[in-house]
Formats: C-alpha cells, structure tokens, sequence
C-alpha cells in the first residue's frame, strides 16, 4: 500500500516548520507510520548539500549553482527516501521540497517558475507531493518571526520574501489540486487546525 506525501511551505518565518511537526505528531498520534523529512536535506548528501546552499550570508554563489544544488539534494532525496518510504506505506512529512524552489528560484530569484520546473523535472522524476500546504502570512508577520542570525536566503530583503510569496500564491492557483494555501496567522495551534483541515482530503 502506499503511502502519502505532504510537504509544508512558506516563505521564511512563516512557521512552517513548526507546523510540519505538529502535522507529524498528529499523524503518528492517528496511528499512522510517519517519516519527517526536510529539504534542502533528508540525506548525508542533502545535509552536505545544505550546508553550502544555506551557509552565511557572506557566501557567494550563482543563480545556476544554487538551483542546481537544490536540485542535487532533491534527485538524492526522492530516490534514496522518499520512494522507499511511500513505497512502504509510510505517510511523508516534509519541511520543503520543489515548490520552494518554484517560489524562491523562479519566483524570488526571478528566473521564473515554469523554468525552475524544467532545472528539477528530472530530479522530482514524478514524485510530487499529494498535497502542499503553504502557510501563508502576511510580510511584516514573517519577517518578525525570522531568527536574528540569518543564513544566505533568509538575509534577503524584502523585496525578495515578496515575491516568493506570491511565488507561493500563483503556485496555489496554477496547480489547485495540490497546492493549498493556509492562514498562518494565530497561534500555533490555531495554524495547526487548519493545516489538519486542508490535510483531512487525503485521508
């Protein structure tokens, strides 16, 4: 039987993290078998991989080596965990996977959605989460909640959050039956019902 793919989004500082734990509790709390995961990451390569992508802001680096190397981390993340994993009936909690690179590549970095898609097709190779759900909250909300010693992309201006963020929006209607968008705003555990809302479709 196979299992199922979530992946939490959001622009930094949205909370998203905190949510996909609160998800993967719940989850195993329902007795489900959960994996928790997260990008860039979930393998020796991937931690390897995030160590550079997400290093100190002072760290320079193309546009075409930052997708690239997401996308690195992504090919080793889907064939060496993700697939087994869904494979065997797990349900899949993932902190990120490609839409973040759809919104923070194509739509922050400007090179544009559909051609980040084209940079990780072969990467994905097909394994695209059932559901997205993008933890949506408004700019001053997500930059008050951002930690104080940024890595290289959270130190980004706003300028830059802003259209990831809308990045994340047109993800939503592009592609509905995957891509949700929840209010991020309220407490955790008020986020964290919503999610579970927009989650109850896949059950």
């Amino acid at each position: 039987m196979s299992g199922r793919f979530i992946a939490l989004e959001g622009v930094d500082g949205s909370g998203k993290s905190t949510q996909a734990g609160l998800l993967a509790d719940a989850l195993e709390a329902a007795g489900r078998t959960v994996l928790r995961t997260r990008e860039p990451g979930g393998t020796p390569v991937g931690e390897l991989i995030r160590d550079v992508v997400l290093a100190a802001p002072s760290l320079s680096m193309t546009l075409l080596a930052e997708v690239h190397l997401f996308a690195a981390s992504r090919a080793e993340h889907v064939r060496a965990v993700l697939r087994p994993a869904l494979a065997g009936g797990a349900w899949v909690v993932s902190d990120r996977f490609v839409d973040s690179s759809l919104a923070f590549q194509g739509a922050g970095r400007g090179l544009g959605i559909d051609a980040v898609w084209e940079l990780n097709r072969s990467a994905v190779d097909g394994c695209l989460p059932d559901l997205a759900v993008v933890i949506d909250v408004p700019g001053p909300l997500a930059a008050a909640r951002r930690k104080p010693a940024p890595d290289r992309i959270e130190a980004e201006g706003e300028g830059f959050h802003a259209r990831v963020a809308e990045g994340y929006r047109e993800l939503a209607g592009r592609f509905p039956e995957r891509v949700r968008l929840v209010d991020g705003r309220g407490t955790p555990d008020e986020v964290h019902a919503r999610v579970r809302d927009a989650v109850a479709v896949l059950a």
